[in-house]
Formats: C-alpha cells, structure tokens, sequence
C-alpha cells in the first residue's frame, strides 16, 4: 500500500469525467488501499479515484458512520436540504458554503463486484454527494454560494 499524491484544482484531470470500472481484480483493490492510506494520512472524509488521477468511477468515505468504498456508484434518490461548509483534499485552503441533499440512497459495487444499496443522512450523504461529484469534474467550489480562504493561526 502506498500514499498517492492528490492532485489540485488547475490540474485539467479533476474536470473530466470517469470511467466505469469493468475489473474488479488486483489493480482496483490496490487503488482502493493506496486510496485508504492516502485518505488517513490527509485526515479527510473522502477521496475519489480521480484526485489521485485515475479517472474510474470509484470513491471512497470515512465518516462517523464507519469507512465505505464505493464502485461504479449512482445515487438514486435524493431528499430534504442541508447547507454547510465544505473542504476539499484538491482544493486546499478554503472553505465554501454548499446546498446538499440531508439524505441520499446510493447504489455501488464493493471491490470484488458485488452489489450493495445504502441510505446515508446528514453529513454522511454530504460527503456522498461530494466525492461523487468529484466522478463528474464537479468541484464543490463550482457549487458553492460562499468561498472563503482558511484563517491563518
């Protein structure tokens, strides 16, 4: 396993959109690793394969809820409204006010291809939402009604 470099906001392969993952082998499971320890170690809430520069429809979240990798992901349903403050491991620095649903179901495939449905509410389905359009070239500060720079202490 290893650490991945996270690209950032300029670099064109954040605005493009990814590719369905059709193997579910050595290679995914080795991108989802790296992509965990990547994420620990930037004390993040979620990371999708393109941040790394792999434009495959994979991402991954680890919230109160408990740690989730999700493949080939498309969000079903969603419902209710909350605004809240975002981050992004690509976009250091700044902060942005953003409008997400409170809750959203989703459906994936783990890592080995097998099919899953989940209901996330509340800052769960904001991380959800966020990483997933990470798979769109959406940034959240393409969204975002308020932007803000990270105070200095």
């Amino acid at each position: 396993m290893a650490i991945r470099n996270i690209i950032q906001i300029g670099d064109e392969t954040l605005r493009k959109k990814s590719f369905e993952v059709t193997s579910f082998d050595e290679k995914l499971a080795t991108l989802l690793d790296d992509m965990r320890d990547t994420l620990t170690k930037a004390r993040g809430a979620g990371l999708a394969a393109p941040q790394v520069g792999i434009l495959r429809r994979v991402f991954i979240v680890d919230v109160e809820e408990g740690y989730f990798e999700f493949v080939n992901p498309v969000i079903v349903s969603r419902s209710g409204k909350q605004i809240g403050q975002e981050g992004c491991l690509s976009v250091k620095g700044k902060w942005g006010t953003v409008e997400r649903p409170n809750k959203v179901v989703i459906k994936a495939q783990d890592r080995h291809g097998n099919k899953f449905q989940l209901t996330a509410k509340e800052f769960f389905a904001r991380a959800v939402c966020h990483e997933y359009d990470h798979l769109d070239g959406i940034l959240y500060v393409d969204i975002a009604t308020e932007i803000e720079n990270e105070a200095n202490d």
